[in-house]
């Protein structure tokens, strides 16, 4: 029986997710019909530094099994890029000096996820090679970086290997409003669909 995963503690989350990424099925993407191999693992937001270890100690049991995980964290990964831009300095002096709204521009300028923040993640993914994508840090990245954003554009980037993506709120679907993700359960929806709750998928 597949469980809800805001009842469920974070080490039944963990035992599910290895479970499922660890299948063959899982690894080979197989049952996908003609979707991509995109995968949301929701959590409860209060739950984040639980989740934080879950994740490290997936990549680890993953790797004892031979199966290899990339792990991007969104919030490094823009540091990285604002600081290999050489603004890293005048970013934290405009967070001081510049209104949100003009920090939020700045920032949704700089890591624009078309044209600089999915060629980053592209760069990544073909740097060494892994059987898993792993992306966190959504939560830390909002608002001037939204998920909904982020898995348009990186659709036709990995398309060749299954991508979860660690979500703190919910993702939900219903007949009226469609499938939507809600960022700490209280922001908004972002429209998406293309992706399955990996809680609903059984191993």
């Amino acid at each position: 029986m597949i469980r809800d995963p805001a009842t469920m503690t974070p080490a039944q989350r963990s035992d599910h997710l290895f479970a499922v990424i660890s299948s063959e099925r899982f690894l080979k993407m197989q049952g996908l019909g003609n979707e991509v191999p995109f995968f949301i693992c929701p959590y409860p937001p209060q739950d984040a530094d639980a989740m934080g270890k879950v994740g490290k100690q997936l990549v680890s049991k993953l790797k004892q099994k031979g199966i290899k995980v990339l792990k991007i964290n969104l919030y490094d990964l823009a540091v990285e890029m604002l600081k290999n831009e050489g603004i890293w300095e005048d970013v934290l002096e405009a967070e001081r000096t510049e209104s949100r709204a003009e920090f939020k521009e700045l920032l949704q300028g700089v890591l624009d996820p078309e044209t600089q923040l999915i060629p980053a993640i592209g760069r990544k993914i073909t740097a060494a090679p892994f059987d898993v994508l792993f992306i966190t840090g959504v939560g830390e990245v909002f608002p001037y970086v939204r998920s909904h954003n982020v898995l348009n554009n990186l659709q036709s980037t990995a398309k060749g290997f299954p991508t979860v993506l660690f979500f703190p709120g919910q993702y939900t679907h219903s007949a009226e409003k469609g499938t939507a993700l809600n960022l700490f359960g209280i922001l908004p929806n972002d429209k998406y669909y293309r992706a399955f709750n990996i809680f609903t998928v059984r191993p």
